[in-house]
């Protein structure tokens, strides 16, 4: 039995079986790179999905992280820690507009507290939320009451909220949708979990048009498209609009458990002591991480290069010509190859048997989010291996499958 599927093993044996069992084991990285149980070494094409900015073992994160442990571990929100403070300052410096924060662990939580926020605003005569069709917020029971997503929705309700679901990227949908009754609503930038699906350029200003019209509350989840995944450091400033409420997670850390909701106007403001809180939001050793990211992003010149690099992978993707690719969608590093036929779990599989790791998002889209510190020479390493891949996929025929977030 190899080294993999010992841990396999153990893994089934002590775990729940809602994610089933990944097929590879990871017990290493450096760069862009990470290797195996058996020593296979692979180029990491979706770094965590969206959340390893920087990559694995980067001195700057790594020697963050080690001094905040070294020195202080955790406050508890009993007391102040310095580090949550610079983190929250420098989110709102990199906003530029006044805004106030609310340190989390994860996305899904982030959303959470935009859904409390959003409530404490509105008052009782706002029912109701709307949010899109295969739109995702998280699995809590708020956030999962948001997710438009029905295969993961629909088994855990009811729910204890009014959501309405609309197309993403109808903004005439939409306008029928939001009433002054509509307490908020909820979009991503780009689909992530629909397979890095983008809107017309257009669409947030129409989203934040009709919320204004109608007094809702504007929340924009920028988990998967925030910290420079877009070229932007946010994606909403590349379109010169602002929410009411922006989330944010996954790149933020480098791999850490951290989440964020931002409030902005009277949004910033609206909780009262006691409201909400988080034993283990601003956590000093996470927020130590989030600044060492956010320096290294803005010290290497990344996301210009996000842009850069990004642009040379969806032409290259492009310039494959493969009868399976039919297009590439999204921003920046953020991309979605999209399939012929449903066979994205078969391209996911030989990636990886050709040393690439990439997500089967959808059955017909496989997602990539590499860290934002690949190098052009890496993104045409596999744009060259692509045509062994798909041509290996060809070969077998038709199939399905899809990743997870």
């Amino acid at each position: 039995m190899s080294a993999t599927e010992q841990l396999r093993a153990r893994f089934e044996s002590v775990f729940m079986p809602n994610y089933g069992t990944p097929p590879i084991a990871l017990v290493k990285g450096e760069g862009r790179h990470v290797v195996d149980a058996d020593g296979k070494r692979y180029l990491d094409l979706i770094a965590g999905i969206a959340v390893s900015a920087l990559g694995h073992g980067h001195p700057a994160l790594a020697k963050a992280v080690a001094a905040q442990a070294e020195t202080l571990a955790h406050t508890s929100n009993l007391f102040l820690n310095e580090p949550e403070i610079a983190l929250a300052e420098r989110l709102v410096g990199l906003l530029g507009v006044p805004a106030r924060v609310f340190l989390a662990n994860s996305g899904t939580e982030a959303n959470e507290a935009a859904l409390k926020l959003v409530k404490r605003v509105a008052g009782p005569d706002r029912t109701y939320f709307v949010s899109t069709v295969a739109g995702f917020h998280g699995r809590t029971s708020g956030s999962l009451a948001l997710t438009g997503k029905d295969a993961i929705r629909e088994p855990f309700g009811p729910f204890g909220l009014d959501v309405r679901f609309v197309a993403h990227g109808d903004a005439e949908a939409l306008r029928a949708a939001v009433t002054p009754a509509c307490a908020g609503v909820f979009v991503e930038p780009i689909q992530g979990e629909a397979g890095v699906v983008a809107p017309d350029p257009d669409y947030l200003h129409a989203v934040r048009e009709i919320c204004d019209e109608n007094g809702a509350a504007f929340v924009l989840d920028e988990i998967q498209s925030g910290v420079g995944r877009t070229g932007h450091w946010f994606a909403h400033q590349g379109h010169g609009v602002l929410p009411d409420v922006m989330t944010l997670a996954k790149g933020l850390a480098g791999g850490l458990p951290i989440g964020a909701c931002i409030g902005f106007g009277p949004y910033g403001t609206a909780f009262a002591k006691g409201d909400h809180g988080s034993t283990f939001g601003g956590n000093p050793i996470a927020a130590a991480a989030a600044l060492a990211v956010l320096d290294t992003i803005e010290a290497d010149g990344l996301l210009e290069s996000a842009a850069r690099l990004g642009a040379l992978l969806a032409q290259e993707i492009l310039d494959v010509h493969h009868p399976l690719i039919t297009g590439v969608r999204g921003a920046g590093l953020w991309r979605g190859i999209v399939l012929a036929a449903p066979v994205a779990a078969r391209v996911q599989a030989r990636a990886a048997a050709a040393g690439f790791l990439v997500n089967a998002v959808t059955p017909d889209t496989i997602r990539l989010a590499p860290p934002l510190t690949i190098t052009r020479g890496e993104v045409l390493e596999f744009t060259g291996a692509l045509p062994k891949i798909l041509a290996a996929v060809a070969a077998e025929g038709d199939g399905d499958g899809a990743g997870r977030r």
